[in-house]
C-alpha cells in the first residue's frame, strides 16, 4: 500500500494517540479505507468506540442531573435564595435540560431506555453539586438532609410541570 502504512508501525499509532490525537484519528481512517486493518490501531480504536457512545449518555445524565438538582433546591431550598424571584432561573434550567434531553432522544432514541438506568448515577451527580451550591452560598451541607435515594421518579423529573 503506498499511502499510510509505509509511514507508521502499529507502535507508531499507539504512540501517535497520545501525542497527536487528530493525526492518529486520519491515519487509521485511512488504513481502514485502505483495508490495512493489520496495522490499525485497534486498541484505541476500539476505546474511541465505546467512548463515542458513551458521549451523549453522559450529556443526557448531566441534564437529567440539572433537572433533580433544581427540582429539590426548589422543594427544598427556596427559602435559602430568598426574593420574589427565588426559583425562577432554576426553573428555567429544569425546563432548559428537558428540552436538551429530548433533542438527544429525537437523534439517538436508544438514549432513552439507557437513561432511565443512569437515574441513580444523575442523582448521585446531583447530590455532589446540591452540597456544592450549599458550600458555596455560606452553609454547611451537613447541617441538611439531603436525601440519599432521589425523592423524584424518572417521569416526575422529565415531566414534572413548574
Amino acid at each position: 500500500m503506498a499511502t499510510l502504512s509505509g509511514k507508521f508501525t502499529k507502535e507508531d499509532l499507539k504512540k501517535l494517540y497520545d501525542e497527536d490525537y487528530p493525526l492518529w484519528v486520519e491515519t487509521n481512517l485511512q488504513l481502514l479505507k485502505d483495508k490495512a486493518y493489520e496495522l490499525v490501531d485497534w486498541d484505541n480504536l476500539l476505546m474511541e468506540i465505546e467512548d463515542m457512545g458513551l458521549r451523549h449518555l453522559e450529556a443526557c445524565i448531566s441534564y437529567l442531573a440539572v433537572i433533580l438538582e433544581h427540582l429539590y433546591k426548589l422543594d427544598n431550598f427556596k427559602h435559602l435564595a430568598g426574593g420574589d424571584k427565588a426559583g425562577d432561573s432554576w426553573i428555567r434550567s429544569i425546563e432548559n435540560s428537558k428540552d436538551e434531553i429530548v433533542f438527544l432522544f429525537k437523534r439517538h432514541p436508544s438514549l432513552k431506555v439507557k437513561l432511565i438506568e443512569y437515574f441513580d448515577t444523575a442523582w448521585d451527580k446531583a447530590k455532589v453539586r446540591l452540597r456544592r451550591w450549599l458550600r458555596n452560598n455560606g452553609y454547611n451541607p451537613d447541617d441538611f438532609n439531603i436525601s440519599e435515594k432521589c425523592p423524584y421518579t424518572y417521569e416526575e423529573a422529565l415531566s414534572k410541570k413548574l
